[in-house]
């Protein structure tokens, strides 16, 4: 008796397979840098590493574009939408009401994506601007997650207003608890990420069986120049390797909240 008391009690602390195996990283990449992104596959595959794009202005994608992002997509990484005309979704949704405001930022570019073969079910806020009206719209048009933005330092007309350690940031690590507005914290060059703050970062996700969610624009291989902004391969290259060394899963967006 005291055998099978000891079972039960060792099976009651231990952890399930599906819990364990939960921790992971999601990534996702924000606008319109689609051959900047298409020329990533290899970094991808070499990683086995699934992200989502948030396509903007998807009422003009070019043919070979749509061929592209077909590819991606078959490669196993999710196509989302981040807007038709990437404006400010609180100043059009007070200015012009839902309805309109829809018809601006929403109808059209989701059409045009369905027409190329699209059906986005994630969304990026174009500059992590919303409120609870343009999320209910949002909801209202079939979209499942709706992600924001995160920063982790501030700088203001050149003096830092806050620095906060990315693993000290409880809110850009998705707990799988079916919640649909979410943070992702933002890796371009001008976030002053360092590989040491997403190595404690990734680690944390490993041991609270969380997602990572991060996000990124234009690939880049130097520093940014004439007005570019996004981040370095070479950087976003470090966390896939440390992701991949301490076996987190890749998760896309919709994944977060399909689990």
């Amino acid at each position: 008796m005291a055998f099978v008391v000891y079972l039960v009690a060792f099976a009651g602390c231990a952890k399930s397979g599906k819990e364990s195996d939960q921790g992971g990283i999601a990534i996702s990449f924000d606008d319109h840098f689609i051959n900047e992104w298409y020329a990533l596959r290899p970094l991808f595959q070499k990683y086995h590493a699934k992200v989502t794009f948030f396509i903007t202005c998807g009422d003009s994608l070019t043919r070979d574009e749509i061929v592209k992002l077909k590819q991606l997509q078959k490669d196993g990484h999710e196509i989302g939408f981040h807007g038709t005309v990437h404006g400010k979704s609180t100043e059009l949704i007070t200015a012009f009401g839902p309805e309109k405001y829809a018809d601006i930022e929403l109808n059209k570019g989701i059409k045009y994506m369905s027409n190329a073969g699209f059906d986005p079910t994630s969304y990026a806020h174009p500059g992590g601007n919303h409120n609870d009206q343009v999320d209910s719209v949002l909801f209202a048009n079939g979209f499942k997650i709706l992600r924001d933005v995160a920063i982790s330092r501030r700088i203001l007309y050149g003096f830092p207003v806050y620095t906060l350690a990315p693993k000290f940031m409880n809110w850009i690590f998705y707990p799988f608890d079916k919640t649909q507005n979410v943070d992702a914290l933002l890796i371009d060059q001008d976030s002053g990420l360092t590989g040491e703050e997403m190595e404690a970062a990734i680690q944390k996700a490993k041991e609270t069986h969380a997602a990572l969610m991060i996000f990124g624009h234009k690939p880049l291989y130097a520093k940014p120049v004439n007005g570019e902004y996004g981040f370095n391969v070479s950087f976003l290259e470090t966390i896939l390797k440390e992701a991949n060394r301490q076996n987190l899963k890749y998760y896309t967006m919709t994944e977060l909240v399909n689990l």
